[in-house]
């Protein structure tokens, strides 16, 4: 690339240069949107070196991004990677959610999304200050995409409600498309049971988005365990969930790794990323510390569950189908060392 670059004025090349770094800063588009964008490009240049007189030149460059952006965007549409990282607080334990961010990166995700309970709370003339060390805290990893989901923690009154949509830039209630995946985010953080207002927002945007093939609904409370313990698919959130094809609900709260399934659906409660780990603490019943790579490929979907390290634990990592209703289901490799 700097051989093909130098054959250009300067004026040229730092143009290019400055387009690149904007779009470095930005997140990836569409495939569609690359490769119309790459055509035109291609078109556009090879009429303005005719124009100039520039020549092969600029018509053979323009050429080469043209097949760099097709590659770009197959490996774009082909997989992308996330990471979910479980409750920061409920009694934080310190250092530990620096710890996970640090293995997050290591991950090199597509974007992070969390499951609430990202400050401790409970005051609204503290909760400002609290989100301000938090983001400072995390400083070195703001550039990653981060979408949170409000816990109770987080939300408690209006005015915190306010704090929260202040420091995320996010409503308590949102969705976005990435990729062929839709994830809608719910709020509820100030109820045991889900809002009514919360599933009419769920299956109006289900309703909007039903194209996309991978969807993925977050919350903060696990809601929905009671009735799917019982295997209950007659309980609002599963019959929503079944109408739009919804693959994955996932929440936090419990700080304990658990999975269940009910009728094609996939319900997560994530283990924790730094709120304390209550009971027993022991590793084969959920209660560790950890963070989740989530890997879409085409179709298919797949959890890898990451221990957090020394001296918080041992780097153990598991897929979703280890875990089950009561803790780990099965006896893994890692485990069993």
């Amino acid at each position: 690339m700097p051989f093909l670059l130098s054959a250009f004025p300067r004026a040229v090349r730092a143009g290019f240069a400055a387009r690149l770094r904007r779009c470095l800063e930005k997140p990836l588009p569409s495939v569609e949107t690359i490769l119309d964008a790459a055509r035109r490009s291609a078109c556009a240049t090879g009429r303005h070196s005719v124009r100039h007189g520039h020549g092969l030149p600029i018509v053979f460059f323009a050429t080469v991004l043209f097949c760099v952006a097709v590659a770009l965007a197959s490996a774009r549409g082909s997989e992308f990677h996330f990471v979910i990282l479980g409750d920061r607080t409920g009694s934080a334990v310190s250092g530990v959610y620096q710890q996970v961010w640090r293995d997050t990166a290591l991950d090199h995700p597509d974007f992070v999304i969390t499951v609430g309970d990202t400050i401790e709370g409970g005051d609204d003339l503290t909760a400002d200050a609290e989100w301000r060390n938090v983001l400072a805290d995390i400083a070195p990893f703001l550039h990653y995409r981060i979408f949170y989901t409000p816990g109770n923690h987080d939300v408690w009154s209006i005015a915190s409600a306010q704090s929260f949509e202040k420091f995320t830039g996010h409503p308590l209630h949102y969705s976005f498309d990435y990729e062929t995946a839709h994830f809608t985010v719910l709020d509820n953080s100030r109820s045991d049971e889900m809002p009514s207002e919360e599933l009419a927002y769920l299956q109006n945007d289900l309703a909007k988005h039903a194209k996309q093939p991978i969807k993925f609904v977050f919350m903060h409370r696990p809601s929905w365990i009671v009735p799917v313990l019982l295997q209950n698919s007659e309980f609002p959130l599963q019959r929503i969930a079944k109408k739009w094809g919804v693959q994955y609900v996932v929440a936090g709260h419990l700080h304990q790794m658990l999975h269940f399934d009910l009728g094609g659906v996939t319900y997560v409660s994530m283990g924790s990323s730094g709120g304390h780990l209550r009971e027993s603490k022991e590793y084969e019943k959920g209660w560790f510390f950890q963070h989740t790579l989530v890997s879409v490929r085409g179709g298919s979907v797949s959890f890898a569950i990451k221990e957090t390290g020394a001296p918080w634990g041992k780097s153990r990592s598991t897929s979703l189908n280890d875990w089950g209703v009561a803790g780990l289901a099965v006896e893994t490799s890692h485990q069993a060392k």
